[in-house]
């Protein structure tokens, strides 16, 4: 598991508890899209560059 792929990760899980937290306090949906989308894009860019970029 290279650097870059593993901060990745990380980062698209601390997202991930983001919106946990955000929908338990009923934060404004546009903010909770806005949040799992960059989770989303995290979250593959870390998991394409382990299985790709090897």
């Amino acid at each position: 598991m290279t650097g870059l792929s593993t901060i990745l990760i990380v980062v698209g899980l601390f997202l991930v508890g983001g919106i946990i937290s955000f929908v338990k306090q009923k934060m404004p949906t546009s903010l909770i899209v806005l949040l799992s989308i960059g989770a989303a894009m995290c979250l593959v860019a870390g998991v394409l560059r382990l299985g790709v970029w090897n």
